[in-house]
């Protein structure tokens, strides 16, 4: 019985005390609150900072993202199938326009052509004779025209092992840099099998896409300036196609430049920045994107009339990392507040501190 009331008077103990700091507690608030109070209804007015809206002449560009391709890249395949008998090139080297890069075995075809030939001289001696008997009226047309008519056949079927024969070699259609060979000297290959990968890489292809706002400002001919990824310098290059519709899906506009590419170095498949110039715009509106607040209907700033903030809804345009443009709901002159915009309310007084801009 003794430890329970021991135990009952120590808890009663401990209540009280933390009732009595409690107390104490709610009573520096009510003091700190009281005094808090007492300043606000001192000063009123709410300490901000602002700058003054004015125009300038602004350099309109658009930063987007693009992908390095090259300029000619096909797979190379034969047209027919047979046993390798030759390859003339060295993987990962410069070819040209012509060169032959690889040869089937065409014994078998230069056999028939042979007794193609044969035909056909057999065919042309028999037409030769058929036209003298025909201006001797030995035999008829009739006749003469069969005799011609089996020589052209001849003719023909020769033309065609000629271009079988042909098709045995496989010739670069354009001259640029091989890849990797993926066949050897006596492998059987089929018109399914890729032999290498031929690219050309000077000049290369840019492509990249700008969002549908921006469509009617694109022209061809226009120089832009791209950065490689891991690398900050500039290169240049100049459009020289658009694509003549929007992407559905995307909203966007493809566009194609092409850029010098002497030594290599911009390699196909890489990812560029590009920085494309748009109009210069006299007389713009700039303000800080900080001054910015994105609502659901668009996007709002605070300005200043009469000591007190006043909510704007404006229209915007292009973005840098600074400022943003702004097309419409501010004018020059206006006072538009920078700081502590996320704690204001319609009408609320302020104070404001003017920064340069």
């Amino acid at each position: 019985m003794k430890t329970r009331y021991i135990v009952y008077t120590l808890i009663i103990i401990l209540f009280g005390i933390f009732v009595a700091y409690r107390i104490k507690a709610n009573k520096q608030n009510s003091n700190t609150g009281r005094s808090g109070a007492g300043r606000v209804a001192q000063g009123g007015a709410v300490p901000v900072n602002g700058v003054i809206v004015k125009t300038q002449s602004f350099s309109n560009s658009l930063s987007v993202t693009g992908s390095i391709e090259a300029s000619e890249q096909i797979e190379i395949r034969p047209e027919v199938s047979g046993v390798i008998s030759g390859l003339y090139f060295k993987e990962g080297s410069q070819v040209k326009k012509g060169q032959v890069l690889l040869k089937i075995n065409d014994v078998e075809l230069q056999a028939q052509l042979s007794q193609a030939l044969t035909r056909e001289k057999l065919a042309t001696e028999t037409e030769q004779r058929a036209e003298q008997l025909l201006q001797k009226e030995a035999i008829s047309k009739e006749e003469y025209d069969v005799a011609l008519a089996d020589r052209k056949a001849l003719e023909a079927a020769t033309q065609l092992i000629r271009a079988q024969i042909s098709k045995t070699r496989v010739i670069a259609p354009f001259s640029g840099k091989i890849g990797l060979r993926t066949v050897s000297e006596g492998g059987y290959v089929t018109p399914s099998t890729v032999i290498a990968n031929l690219i050309s890489t000077d000049p290369v292809k840019i492509l990249f896409s700008v969002p549908e706002k921006y469509a009617h400002q694109m022209r061809a001919g226009t120089e832009i300036q791209f950065t490689m990824s891991g690398s900050s310098d500039k290169n240049t290059a100049k459009v020289y196609a658009i694509e003549p519709g929007i992407n559905a899906s995307t909203r966007t506009l493809q566009i194609a430049a092409v850029a010098s590419n002497p030594r290599g170095e911009f390699l196909p498949g890489s990812f560029s920045k590009i920085d494309m110039p748009l109009s210069i715009i006299e007389n713009a509106i700039l303000i800080p994107t900080e001054a910015v607040i994105p609502i659901e209907a668009g996007k709002k700033v605070f300005v200043t009339r009469n000591g007190k903030a006043t909510e704007v809804i404006i229209e915007t345009g292009t973005r840098t990392d600074k400022d943003i443009l702004v097309t419409s709901g501010l004018h020059i002159g206006d006072t538009l507040l920078t700081t502590g915009i996320m704690a204001l309310k319609p009408e609320s007084p302020v104070k404001v501190k003017i920064s340069a801009n």
